[in-house]
């Protein structure tokens, strides 16, 4: 072995890794990226819980207790329920994951020493439902010696009553499989295109640009469809996992999640120069969604920066509406903003990357 010869071929590889501006990128962003979602933006204890308040008492002790209830940053009221139904409601719908609801007869329960107050919890998030029984253990104050009988404050979760991990886990996987998929398909598409010489024939056809990626986008989206119905099928098999929904609102939004990926997927294949490259960037998207989207962890206990940065990510918005409607029997036209930002951002992604797909061809 001949040090100059080796040392020749060092330089070599740094010159050329200078000249890779993505993997240069990598280098730095990947740790460092990995560092602040796991160190800063991760958190297994949420804070902040959206919370309804159903307060048929109204009375001093009442609202001392939401007080107190607000006090321990567990949630954070965000709207007014007239009953526990309206709660209920509300919980299905996902606008909130905690609803507290104080009886008309609040000061009698609570001196009896009694049930006094029940908070409704959407156990469809373990972690969320594990968090929100933090409140049962706050002391009422009760003017009657006797131990108590029943617990001042009781805690009911809907959906996941048992706590079963699979019945959130299995929803969510399939978002990560179709983000994983969908986006490495399509990130190398024109990229495959090009390092194959095939690109000039496509140019010389007289198929349109627009019809080019649309044409390169729906053989994947069949694929990422039957994805989808081989893990609901094996979820319902190997795990029981319910569908309390309309099938046809799980399909459209897999559909939607599928669309979404595969756009950016093409995104990115415009932007990359090899298929190297591609799969470099689509590491970009893969790691975000699956740390802030709320699948591994609550997205109630991430700060307010990171929660923006998941509201740009598709998975974000499907997770809240696959949950909704396998786990929690929601409609799609209840959830109808998380379908208008998918549909916008399928809708932004095609023109942008028909946009970019037509520059890189003058």
């Amino acid at each position: 072995m001949k040090l100059r010869r080796l040392w020749a071929i060092v330089l070599k590889e740094i010159r050329q890794l200078r000249r890779d501006r993505i993997t240069l990128a990598m280098i730095v962003v990947i740790p460092v990226g990995q560092l602040v979602l796991f160190g800063y933006a991760i958190n297994m204890n949420p804070r902040g819980l959206n919370a309804a308040i159903a307060d048929q008492s109204q009375t001093a002790a009442s609202r001392a207790l939401v007080m107190d209830m607000v006090a321990t940053g567990v949630i954070e009221p965000v709207a007014d329920a007239d009953t526990p139904q309206q709660l209920m409601e509300m919980l299905r719908r996902g606008q909130v994951s905690v609803g507290v609801s104080i009886p008309a007869d609040f000061e009698r329960r609570r001196i009896d020493g009694r049930e006094a107050v029940q908070v409704l919890v959407d156990g469809s998030d373990t972690v969320v439902q594990s968090a929100a029984v933090q409140l049962a253990q706050m002391p009422i104050d009760s003017t009657v010696a006797a131990p108590r009988k029943v617990a001042p404050i009781s805690v009911v979760a809907f959906y996941n009553p048992e706590r079963r991990s699979p019945v959130n886990i299995v929803p969510g996987l399939i978002g990560v499989i179709l983000t994983m998929t969908m986006v490495m398909f399509t990130s190398v598409a024109i990229v495959r295109e090009r390092e194959r010489g095939n690109m000039e024939l496509l140019i010389t056809t007289p198929v349109s640009r627009t019809e080019l990626m649309i044409g390169k986008v729906l053989p994947y989206a069949v694929i990422g469809l039957v994805q989808t119905t081989v893990v609901i099928l094996l979820g319902l098999w190997l795990f029981d996992v319910p569908i309390k929904g309309s099938a046809l609102d799980v399909y459209l939004a897999a559909i939607l999640l599928i669309l979404a990926n595969l756009t950016l997927g093409l995104m990115i294949s415009t932007k990359a120069g090899s298929q190297f490259q591609a799969m470099q960037m689509t590491v970009f998207i893969l790691l975000p969604s699956i740390l802030l989207s709320g699948f591994m962890f609550p997205y109630a206990g991430m700060p307010k920066v990171a929660q923006w940065l998941a509201e740009v990510l598709p998975m974000t918005h499907f997770l809240r509406l696959i949950r909704g409607v396998m786990l929690r029997g929601a409609s799609l036209w209840e959830l109808w903003q998380d379908v208008l930002y998918l549909s916008v951002f399928i809708v932004v992604m095609m023109t942008a990357a028909v946009a970019r797909f037509s520059k890189r061809l003058d």
